[in-house]
C-alpha cells in the first residue's frame, strides 16, 4: 500500500491514542496565521485559510485560539514572523519524502530536520530533489461505516472530484486543490462525516521497501510528524498491509 493514504490513517489513530492535542493545536494555529498574513483574514475569501479553521474546529479547537492566530497573521497582533520551507530529501531504501515546514528559525529547523533524516538512515537533499515525483492534491478521508460507497462516489464526482479510492477502513476522495473546498462542503452538506481533509503532496510513483527499510522509514515519517514546525509530510513508500499494520500497533 502506497505511502500517502495509509500513513495518514495511522498518524491519525497515533495522534487520537496519544492524546496529543496540545501538538496539534500548536501545528494548526501556525497553519492558521500563515493563511492569514499570505491571504487575508476573511475565511470566505481565503480558501486556505477557511481549510485552515475547519480543521481547527473540527479538533475542538477554542475559537478564542482562532481569531488570535488570526489576527496574528494579519498584524493585529504581535508575534514572530513565521517562513514557508518544504525540505526534501531521501529516507532508507531510496524512498522520496517531503516536509512542508513553518517556522521562525530556518537555521535551528534545517539542523533539526537534517538530524532527524540521519538518524533513520535517511539524508536530506537540496531543493528539487524528489519534488519531481510529487503532485498536489485534495484528500478527504471518509470512515467506511460513514457513507454509502455509491452514493459518496456519486457525490463527490459531481462536486468536482477527480477520484475515489479506497482501503480496508476508509474511502480517500482525492481532488485537484482549487476543487477540495467546494468538495468538501458538498460532502459536509450531505451530512456525511469526514474522518480527515487536507490538501497535501501525492507520490506519482512508489518505492517498495519491507524489514528494516521499512521499519526506518515509518519512524523517520513519525519523528518528522512529530516535529513542532513540521506541518505535513508526504513520502513514496510502498509497504506491505501487515509491515505497516505492525508499525500501528507498537
Amino acid at each position: 500500500m502506497s505511502g500517502h493514504s495509509k500513513w495518514s490513517s495511522i498518524k491519525h489513530k497515533k495522534a487520537a491514542r496519544d492524546a496529543k492535542r496540545g501538538k496539534v493545536f500548536t501545528k494548526l494555529i501556525k497553519e492558521i496565521t500563515i493563511a492569514a498574513r499570505l491571504g487575508g483574514g476573511d475565511i470566505n475569501a481565503n480558501p486556505r485559510l477557511r481549510t485552515a479553521v475547519l480543521t481547527a474546529r473540527a479538533q475542538s479547537m477554542p475559537n478564542d485560539n482562532i481569531d488570535r492566530a488570526i489576527k496574528k497573521g494579519t498584524g493585529e497582533l504581535g508575534g514572530g514572523q513565521l517562513e514557508e520551507v518544504t525540505y526534501e530529501g531521501y529516507g532508507a531504501g531510496g524512498v522520496a519524502i517531503m516536509a512542508d515546514v513553518l517556522t521562525d528559525n530556518r537555521n535551528r529547523t534545517v539542523a533539526e530536520i537534517r538530524f532527524i533524516f540521519s538518524r533513520h538512515g535517511g539524508n536530506l537533499g537540496e531543493t528539487g530533489c524528489v519534488g519531481w515525483m510529487f503532485k498536489k492534491r485534495g484528500v478527504i478521508t471518509v470512515e467506511k461505516s460513514a457513507a454509502d460507497e455509491d452514493k459518496l462516489i456519486e457525490l463527490a464526482l459531481e462536486a468536482g472530484a477527480d477520484d475515489v479510492t479506497s482501503d480496508d477502513e476508509t474511502y480517500q476522495v482525492m481532488s485537484a486543490p482549487e476543487k477540495f473546498s467546494t468538495v468538501r462542503e458538498a460532502i459536509e452538506k450531505a451530512g456525511i462525516a469526514i474522518a480527515h481533509a487536507e490538501v497535501t503532496r501525492t507520490p506519482e510513483n512508489t518505492v517498495a521497501v519491507s524489514g528494516h527499510a521499512a521499519e526506518q522509514v515509518l519512524k523517520l515519517m513519525e519523528d518528522l510528524e512529530d516535529h513542532d514546525d513540521v506541518q505535513s509530510v508526504a513520502a513514496n513508500f510502498d509497504i506491505s498491509e501487515q509491515e505497516l499494520a505492525q508499525f500501528s500497533a507498537a
